[in-house]
């Protein structure tokens, strides 16, 4: 009789389910909105929605019907804590993993072994593992606090330059233009408390990010400044979590994700920062967040079988 696995990356942009069989295969994939607060009737159900919705579409997918799953990992934005009972009532399976994006994150792009990854999307955080199981996180203090080097963070230094540009206490910027104009905003001040209403959630003010490394990659001082800060930011709070965790000499393996390292000018940037700390290399990739949790549905099983045939970042 056939086994299935499941694993499952429920974020704050949208949720993605991998049912895989014993041998790593994936048979079938399903993707459906955001999942992340729980703590009201109406998130919950948002919640249950996005879970609920994607599997579907996956055991749909992989012509599945009814099935109880030998392992299911599921990696969520904000936490478990509050969202395991939740799962348990909705999936059926032999055994269940609640844990973290941070967790499937680093799974996934380190394909199991011991490592450090930094995640910047939205925002971003550095979380490692060792070989021991011992777990370590640097940043994630959200857009208020912290989240330095991630998308948000991007447009919110842009912004600035921007607004000292045209209160005349700062450089010229070729971002100044582009801000206006992504936004058909007659002035930053205007364009400054747009960003301060409901209409400007923070994932559409990340979206702007884009920008930075457009004006970068033209010339512009200010925006390249901005993203080689961003770099820096992102190689330190990597190696905070590698002082926590590792010692020099360890064979650790450092890796990213997330849609801010699509800038080549801050990717290249913080290779370089994190390998003259660490001596070692900086890889991308080898799996996405819902793949490091299929994997980690394997784990839960003693299976030690990597996923194949995922789309490519799920």
């Amino acid at each position: 009789m056939s086994r299935w696995f499941l694993g499952v990356d429920g974020g704050q942009s949208s949720t993605s389910a991998l049912i895989g069989d014993e041998s790593g295969g994936v048979v079938g994939v399903g993707q459906a909105g955001p999942c992340n607060h729980v703590s009201t009737a109406e998130s919950q159900t948002r919640f249950k929605e996005a879970i609920g919705g994607a599997i579907r579409l996956a055991t749909e997918a992989a012509g599945l019907t009814h099935v109880r799953f030998a392992g299911a990992c599921l990696g969520l934005s904000g936490g478990p804590a509050d969202k395991e009972m939740l799962v348990r009532e909705m999936i059926a399976a032999e055994c269940y993993r609640v844990t973290t994006d941070a967790t499937i994150a680093l799974l996934g792009a380190n394909a199991g072994e011991p490592g450090v990854i930094a995640i910047a999307g939205t925002g971003s955080i550095a979380y490692g593992q060792n070989a021991e199981g011992r777990s370590a996180r640097a940043g994630g203090w959200g857009y208020a606090f912290g989240d330095d080097g991630g998308a948000f963070d991007l447009v919110r230094q842009a912004v600035r330059a921007a607004l000292r540009q045209e209160e005349g206490w700062g450089h010229a910027t070729a971002l100044h233009r582009a801000l206006l104009e992504a936004a058909g905003a007659p002035d930053m001040n205007d364009l400054l408390h747009r960003f301060y209403t409901p209409a400007y959630p923070r994932a559409r003010i990340a979206s702007y990010a884009k920008l930075v490394d457009e004006a970068a990659r033209e010339g512009d001082a200010a925006a390249r400044d901005i993203l080689q800060s961003a770099a820096q930011a992102l190689a330190t709070l990597v190696a905070a979590v590698r002082r926590q965790l590792f010692h020099r000499g360890d064979s650790e393996r450092t890796s990213y994700i997330g849609g801010v390292f699509q800038s080549e000018i801050l990717r290249e940037r913080f290779a370089m920062l994190v390998e003259l700390e660490s001596d070692r290399p900086v890889h991308p990739p080898v799996h996405g967040p819902a793949a490091g949790a299929l994997l980690g549905a394997y784990r839960l099983a003693g299976l030690d079988v990597q996923p194949s045939n995922a789309p490519a970042g799920v």
